[in-house]
């Protein structure tokens, strides 16, 4: 008969090799997850964030809604309404803009434009981007909206149409001030934006190395330009407070990472920093292309239509982006709305795309209408009424 001592030792054995075998399966578990979630670099900055343009998913961040001095990234913004000004033909890109004494006067970087003189749109863009020039910023809001103070009212309408929540303008440039501030999760919906809805202007534009004007040949100050060939953009800005911050985009295999970085302590670190990001983004993660923009994802019974059913789909290529090697264990199922009821218009959500990795939740995703179902005549709509009543 065994003594109590020596069940006392099995039973502490007994539990030993239990927990030994909880930590080896946490181990595993956490093995597992690793692999499904790359570690992301620390970065020598206040805040970062790096998005896939192609999904919209955030790669990773560190203090996305941190509100900061955003420097000359304010001129993301004053770049955007000088576009949209293009596209609704409020200024025409040749047109001679006049340049005010306060335009002339305004510190820091210039492009070097001469009181009283009349600039070019276009010139003043490639002011603006290539040169940062803020003489240029004061000189397009002044003609778009009147006043530089007129101008910064449109900035912050524009914000709050594009979702930014943190951000406030008070003028075109970024030059300091206690009012003006924004985040590096608004700041990437911006540029997003604006590669987005001007695309050929963010082409001509923001990959430009330098720009000559009165005779004076400045550089664009993104580092990124010269040294990565997939680079061809963003914006770069610099004051005491703010640090030194680049929000940089790169296009490699028809993927688009846009990097932004805020508050590092030199012109270097702020390019080695963003590029250490985007290497880290295209090198970990594969971009996996679920459905081609219009194509059908199902077809769904609509009611009191002109037609009984509508196609389902996504009215872009939908992707979705996930760790290296995982393509294989993705996997999606489409859950219909349900009793669609006419009318249906052209984008309207009528579903949820619910996609999973290795048998976890991943995303849900909305699936839009692809054609317009008007509402049907008089007797379809009793009939349909009747059949749904009865169902």
């Amino acid at each position: 008969m065994r003594s109590p001592q020596c069940k006392t030792q099995k039973k502490i054995t007994m539990q030993l090799r239990k927990l030994f075998f909880i930590f080896l399966a946490l181990i595993c578990a956490g093995q597992s997850l690793a692999q499904q979630a790359p570690v992301p670099p620390e970065l020598a900055a206040k805040s970062w964030l790096l998005l896939e343009m192609g999904s919209g998913q955030m790669l990773t961040s560190t203090k996305p809604d941190e509100r900061l001095e955003p420097a000359s990234l304010t001129k993301l913004m004053t770049a955007y309404l000088t576009f949209k000004a293009l596209q609704q033909k409020t200024i025409a890109i040749d047109q001679p803009l006049p340049v005010s004494e306060k335009a002339w006067r305004t510190g820091g970087s210039k492009m070097f434009i001469r009181v009283d003189t009349q600039v070019p749109v276009d010139d003043l863009i490639k002011g603006m981007i290539v040169q940062s020039g803020n003489d240029a910023c004061v000189t397009l809001a002044e003609a778009i909206a009147g006043s530089e103070e007129s101008f910064a009212q449109m900035m912050n309408r524009e914000a709050q149409r594009l979702g930014m929540k943190n951000s406030n303008f008070v003028n075109s440039t970024g030059l300091p001030d206690p009012q003006l501030y924004t985040t590096a999760r608004d700041l990437s919906l911006l540029a997003s934006a604006l590669i987005r809805d001007f695309p050929e202007d963010y082409k001509k534009y923001y990959s430009m190395k330098e720009f000559r004007y009165n005779n004076i040949t400045q550089p664009n100050r993104n580092r990124l330009l010269y040294i990565d060939p997939s680079v061809d953009g963003v914006k770069t800005g610099h004051t005491e407070a703010a640090g030194y911050c680049l929000i940089s985009s790169a296009l490699r295999e028809n993927r688009r990472l846009l990097s932004v970085v805020l508050g590092t302590k030199s012109d270097s670190a702020r390019a080695n920093e963003s590029l250490k990001l985007l290497n880290w983004g295209f090198l970990s993660f594969d971009s996996v292309t679920l459905f081609t923009k219009d194509k059908e994802v199902a077809s769904l019974r609509v009611w009191k239509g002109t037609q009984n059913m509508v196609k389902a789909g996504f009215n872009n290529d939908f992707s979705v982006v996930l760790p290296k090697g995982y393509a294989d264990k993705l996997k999606s199922e489409f859950i219909p709305a349900t009793r669609l009821i006419a009318p249906i218009t052209v984008g309207q959500n009528i579903g949820l795309l619910k996609v999973s990795l290795d048998g976890k939740p991943y995303g849900e995703y909305p699936v839009l209408a692809l054609e317009e179902v008007p509402l049907g005549n008089i007797f379809v709509r009793i009939w349909d009424s009747i059949r749904l009543w009865l169902n």
